[in-house]
């Protein structure tokens, strides 16, 4: 059974952030994405990944990581888009305000990032190791994170596509710097966007099982 999405303005300092909130009946997580390089929440590769997660029964939490003013200067200058630090307290402020709702407070959170916003999603769980229960990175940038790796506590799992040789050879590197339990799975004839056939599903399922995994049975 499908569940329309909820609307939702994610409150983050001085500004608020637009995202679509799926909470299904009985849901045992919730997992908040942070998209990539000049994306947004109406990302095809996340959305896609996010109903393979809806239809397991999780909750997700698509949510813009700038404002449209924001989205302005990062698509002229690129700036922002590498800014890991803001980006990463506007997932941290996400973690907070599904951890204040009455119909989501309770549930482990896990993060989904895809390229930057990977890093963003490791920033975070390390800032909130008591509510981040796992991590993916999908194509992400692990290694932008910078010391926010040695704090992450939460499994974290690295999906790379095997034809995507330099973000491969950085998220190697990443999971060397990270203590939390790490897993590097390389999807073989994939490369950086996951656009050759099978190869976003096969990242959607591993994603998918990972999660499963902080839900109590």
């Amino acid at each position: 059974m499908s569940v329309r999405p909820e609307a939702v303005s994610v409150p983050a300092g001085e500004v608020a952030l637009a995202g679509d909130l799926v909470r299904p009946p009985d849901a045992p997580g919730v997992v908040a994405f942070a998209h990539g390089s000049g994306s947004s929440r109406h990302s095809p590769r996340n959305r896609a990944v996010a109903r393979v997660l809806q239809e397991a029964g999780l909750g997700t939490l698509l949510m813009d990581l700038l404002t449209e003013a924001e989205e302005r200067v990062d698509t002229a200058t690129a700036e922002l888009r590498f800014d890991i630090p803001l980006l990463g307290r506007r997932m941290t402020a996400a973690v907070d305000w599904l951890a204040g709702r009455p119909d989501t407070g309770a549930l482990p959170v896990g993060l989904f990032g895809a390229s930057t916003g990977a890093a963003a999603a490791l920033v975070a769980a390390s800032e909130r190791p008591e509510r981040v229960g796992a991590v993916v990175s999908r194509g992400g940038r692990p290694d932008l994170a910078g010391a926010a790796l040695g704090g992450v506590r939460a499994p974290v799992l690295l999906v790379v596509g095997g034809h995507d040789r330099e973000v491969l050879r950085l998220n190697e590197d990443a999971a060397r710097r990270l203590s939390a339990p790490c897993t590097l799975h390389v999807v073989p004839g994939a490369t950086h966007l996951f656009e050759e056939p099978g190869t976003l599903e096969q990242a959607a399922r591993a994603a998918r099982n990972w999660f499963l995994r902080m839900t109590p049975p």
